[in-house]
C-alpha cells in the first residue's frame, strides 16, 4: 500500500552519508522520504572514531546517536523519517520509482542509496567472540589505537597493503597474511611496503584461529603447503578481505560492478544505467534520477568523511535536477 504522498527524494541509508543527505534535503526543502534499518552504518560497532572531523574521539553509538539527531532538528515537516524499515526493491514507475520496504511502499521522483556494505568477516575460530577487541576493519579509524603494538594485516589486494602503509607509523612489527602466492595490490604500493623492514610476509596460510581472552593475543594459520599450524603473536588483526555493498534492491535499474558496488559519475554521484544503457525492459533511461555515495558505490576511497561529502555532492546536483526541469 502506498503511502499517499509523491515524494521530492527518497534517500535509502543511515549513515554518514544518507545522514548527511538528509540534512542538505531538509535544508533545501526537498519533500523526502528518509528510509533506514538503523542510524549509524559501519560504524556503529568502533569503540573509538577520532578521524570524524570536528570530534577528537568518539564511539560509534555515539555518532550514530549524533547523526540521528542532528537529522531530526532539521526534518520537521520537510524530510519524513521512516527508521525500523528494511527497503527490499527500488523500481522505475512512470517519470519517478517506487521504494518497497517490509513497511510499505513510497514514490519518489528521485533516489539517493546510501546504504553503505559490510566487510567480510574473518572465517576463524574465536574471530566472533574477539570482533571490536583487536579484531578491526579500519586503519583509519582504529590505526593509533595499535601504536606500539604487533599486528597483523589478512589480504592481499591494494586495502590490505594502503592499511599496512598507515600501521607502519604506529606499529613496531606489521605481517601481511595471505592465502594465495601472489599479491593483487598494484605492484608500486608492494615495493613501497616492503621495503619497510618493520614489514613481515606470510603466504599461502588460512587463519584457523584468533586466539585472546579479553582481546586479541595471537593468530594461528595453517601453511597450505604443508598442512601444519603455527602461531603468531599480535595484538591487533586488520582484515581486508573485500566488503559487500547493500545493493541488490536496485540491480534492476543501475549498473554495478562485479562486487556489487553502484557505479557513478564521481563529479555528481550520478548512477549509471544498467546494462550500459542497454537494458530491454526501459531501454537505459532506469538511472536517470538516481544517485549513489558512500561505501555502495565504487569510490576508490570509503570513509565516513568521504561519505558524508559525496552525499552533499549528490543533494547539490539533485536539487538542480528536480528545479532544472
Amino acid at each position: 500500500m502506498l503511502c499517499g504522498m509523491f515524494y521530492d527524494l527518497a534517500i535509502i541509508g543511515g549513515g554518514p552519508a544518507g545522514v548527511a543527505a538528509g540534512v542538505y534535503a531538509a535544508r533545501k526543502k526537498l519533500k523526502t522520504v528518509f528510509i533506514t534499518k538503523d542510524f549509524g552504518g559501519q560504524s556503529n560497532v568502533s569503540t573509538g572514531i577520532e578521524n570524524w572531523i570536528g570530534t577528537v574521539r568518539l564511539d560509534g553509538v555515539e555518532l550514530a546517536k549524533n547523526l540521528e539527531a542532528h537529522l531530526r532538528v532539521y526534518a520537521a515537516d520537510t524530510v519524513d523519517i521512516r527508521a525500523g524499515e528494511w527497503v527490499a526493491r527500488v523500481e522505475k514507475v512512470g517519470s519517478g520509482f517506487r521504494v518497497t520496504t517490509d513497511a510499505g511502499a513510497y514514490d519518489s521522483r528521485s533516489i539517493l542509496v546510501a546504504t553503505g556494505s559490510s566487510r567480510r568477516k574473518l572465517p576463524a575460530k574465536g574471530a566472533d567472540r574477539l570482533e571490536h577487541r583487536g579484531i578491526t576493519y579500519c586503519a583509519s579509524c582504529d590505526g593509533p589505537v595499535f601504536a606500539g603494538k604487533n599486528v597483523a594485516v589478512v589480504g592481499g589486494g591494494n586495502a590490505a597493503f594502503e592499511t599496512v602503509a598507515q600501521l607502519l607509523a604506529y606499529c613496531p612489527s606489521v605481517t601481511i597474511i595471505h592465502r594465495g602466492d601472489t599479491f593483487r595490490a598494484d605492484e608500486i604500493i608492494i615495493e613501497r611496503v616492503l621495503a619497510n623492514p618493520k614489514t613481515h610476509v606470510i603466504k599461502n596460510a588460512d587463519i584457523t584461529e584468533v586466539k585472546g581472552e579479553k582481546f586479541v593475543q595471537a593468530i594461528v594459520y595453517k601453511d597450505k603447503a604443508t598442512g601444519t599450524e603455527k602461531e603468531l603473536a599480535v595484538e591487533g588483526v586488520f582484515v581486508e578481505i573485500g566488503s559487500v555493498p547493500a545493493t541488490d534492491f536496485v540491480k534492476e535499474i543501475v549498473k554495478r560492478t562485479e562486487y556489487g558496488q553502484i557505479v557513478t559519475d564521481p563529479k555528481t554521484q550520478r548512477a549509471s544505467p544498467v546494462n550500459n544503457g542497454a537494458s530491454p525492459v526501459n531501454n537505459g533511461a532506469s538511472a536517470s534520477g538516481v544517485w549513489a555515495a558512500g561505501d555502495c558505490t565504487d569510490g576508490l576511497y570509503h570513509q565516513n568523511n568521504i561519505a558524508a561529502g559525496d552525499a552533499v555532492k549528490a543533494l547539490e546536483d539533485i536539487y538542480l535536477y528536480l528545479h532544472g526541469k
